[in-house]
C-alpha cells in the first residue's frame, strides 16, 4: 500500500496510467462495454465491483487532463434529444468539475459509434462493474508542469 493512492488504483491500473503520454486517452466503461473487442491489443484493466463514479474518481486523482480543449468525452445516449445526460452522467460531470480537471464545457457528448472508434485509439481501457447503460468515458492525459 502506498500512502496518498487511491486503493482502487491496482498497481497494474497505475502502471498503465503512468505509461501514458500526452494526448494518450484511457476510457473507463461499463460492465457491458465491448471492452476486450476494442480494446484488442491494448492493456484491458478489469474494476468488477467498483462503480463508474468510483472509478473515475480513482483515476482523475492521479491523471492530469488536456487542457485547455475538450480532454473528457462521454457516449451520448441514443434515442435521446441533443443534450441528455442520465443522471450518472451528470454525477461524473460535476465529478470533472469539482476535482478542477474540466469544466461541463470541456466534456464532449459523443455518439455511440463514434465513441467506439475513439476507443479505439485510447491507450488502454478500464472496465468498470457499472451496470448503468451509456455509462463510458473517455479521458485524455495532459502534462504536469514542472516547477523550477
Amino acid at each position: 500500500m502506498l500512502r496518498g493512492i487511491d486503493p482502487v488504483l491496482s498497481p497494474e491500473l497505475l502502471k498503465v496510467l503512468a505509461e501514458m503520454g500526452h494526448g494518450d486517452a484511457v476510457a473507463v466503461v461499463d460492465a457491458n462495454f465491448t471492452a476486450a473487442t476494442l480494446g484488442r491489443g491494448k492493456p484491458l484493466v478489469r474494476l468488477p465491483g467498483i462503480g463508474l463514479q468510483r472509478a473515475c474518481a480513482a483515476v482523475l486523482s492521479v491523471l492530469p487532463l488536456d487542457l485547455p480543449g475538450r480532454p473528457v468525452a462521454f457516449m451520448a445516449v441514443s434515442d435521446r434529444p441533443a443534450g441528455y445526460r442520465s443522471g450518472l452522467q451528470r454525477e461524473l460531470l460535476a465529478l470533472c468539475s469539482s476535482a478542477g480537471s474540466a469544466a461541463a464545457a470541456q466534456c464532449e457528448a459523443v455518439e455511440r459509434f463514434a465513441f467506439y472508434e475513439q476507443v479505439r485509439q485510447a491507450h488502454a481501457i478500464v472496465q468498470t462493474g457499472e451496470l448503468q447503460p451509456y455509462a463510458n468515458f473517455l479521458f485524455r492525459k495532459g502534462v504536469l508542469a514542472g516547477g523550477g
